[in-house]
């Protein structure tokens, strides 16, 4: 294995694989340690990042792929992604080509070598096994077909590497084996089912914390310090919080592909592809509606500043500085009357508004699809729901956020 001695060796070393007839840089890449099967070890159960790459560090990209081939590999960039086992090999030639940088890879600097550092560790101390690690590499955008690249993708989205929406998450559900998890370890259900006498007779029988393929954000995001998640059963791993979101108990979630781009309070439901805006606050039992739960597809987001009450539902997409009252349900084909004194003070701040009438105006929920400063209430003599031009700003406790 050679070893690189310089940071202009390294350099040389980067510049030249990259230069190879057919390389690409890939899209994302990272090395994971991976949870197995207790009966078929063929089946990856969890894969855990200690850093992803996203669109960045190439130079890195380069020495792992360049210390798989030196291990024996081949990297075929024409597929969109690509798995290997880390042998010693592999990390022996990284460990090698990193050397300039070894004695300075410790904190923030170098997350990369010191990913390989500590495998290296382990090797000097005779504890290394290649069959917990995995090299991955994504390079292209495309749906997912294994284990360890649906956890790449999850951990770009849920450590807001990427855009909520923006990655295709196809074949994530048919990658990820459903399985029991107790103390944040998943555990076959095969395994379970064929022990369960003898760990039911022996006392030994695991806590079992829930049942699912995807396991919790908390078992993988360290959060920023004014962020909270007071349950961790609320926040599923793939969702994303911008820093400063709050998550209370009791009827609050938030799924995959969905979460926080501001400082947000969430005491409701956040379905997977729905997006709430900064300032904003799901209130206690609300539910913003999923693509799969009664919007046509339409994903929905809901704008800056803006407020669902308590126990209300909202299914189509929310401006800036709307208020849908408690209890209410606004869907696409929800019928909502604006009141003619109305009309005029919603066009002024949503150009190019149009009801059609300028007095009693019916339309359905679609019409009002991000319109900014609408203020859904229901009259409480004839139950008929109405829109208003909202007349005040939502402000979360700054204290609290």
């Amino acid at each position: 294995m050679q070893k690189i001695n310089t940071v202009d060796e390294f350099k040389k070393l980067v510049a030249d694989t990259q230069s190879k007839d057919g390389y690409k840089n890939p899209l994302a890449f990272g090395i994971c340690r991976v949870d197995r099967g207790q009966l078929n070890s063929d089946k990856i159960l969890q894969a855990t990042y200690p850093i992803i790459n996203w669109e960045e560090n190439f130079g890195s990209a380069a020495v792992f792929i360049d210390a798989l081939e030196q291990a024996g590999e081949s990297v075929d960039s024409e597929q969109s992604e690509q798995v290997f086992s880390a042998s010693e090999a592999f990390v022996k030639a990284s460990f090698g080509s990193f050397a300039p940088y070894i004695d300075e890879a410790t904190g923030e600097a170098h997350k990369n070598v010191q990913v390989i550092k500590s495998m290296q560790a382990q090797i000097e101390a005779g504890k290394y096994d290649a069959n917990n690690f995995r090299v991955v590499f994504i390079f292209a955008d495309e749906a997912l077909s294994s284990a360890e690249a649906t956890y790449l993708k999850l951990y770009a989205m849920s450590q807001s590497k990427v855009a909520l929406r923006s990655i295709n998450l196809n074949g994530a559900f048919g990658a990820l084996a459903n399985c029991a998890w107790s103390n944040g370890k998943p555990i076959e259900l095969d395994y379970l089912r064929a022990n369960e006498i003898e760990l039911k007779m022996n006392g030994e029988y695991p806590h079992i914390d829930f049942v699912d393929k995807f396991p919790r954000l908390l078992q993988h995001v360290i959060l920023a310090d004014n962020t909270r998640i007071l349950d961790s059963s609320k926040v599923r791993f793939g969702a994303q919080l911008h820093a400063g979101t709050t998550v209370m108990p009791g009827a609050s979630y938030i799924n995959f592909n969905a979460g926080t781009t501001g400082v947000s309070m969430v005491e409701g439901r956040i379905s997977s592809s729905a997006i709430v805006g900064d300032g904003s606050d799901v209130g206690g039992g609300a539910s913003i509606l999923g693509v799969l739960s009664g919007t046509n597809g339409n994903p929905i987001s809901i704008g800056k500043n803006s407020l669902l009450g308590a126990n209300s539902v909202c299914g189509i997409p929310l401006g800036d500085g709307c208020i849908i009252d408690a209890g209410l349900a606004i869907l696409e084909g929800t019928k909502i009357s604006v009141p003619s004194s109305e009309v005029a003070k919603l066009q002024e701040v949503n150009a190019g508004l149009d009801f059609g009438a300028s007095e009693n105006v019916i339309v359905k929920g679609l019409t009002f699809a991000s319109l900014n400063g609408v203020h859904f209430r229901q009259d409480s003599q004839t139950g008929a729901i109405t829109a208003y031009r909202s007349k005040r700003e939502i402000k979360l406790n700054e204290e609290l956020h």
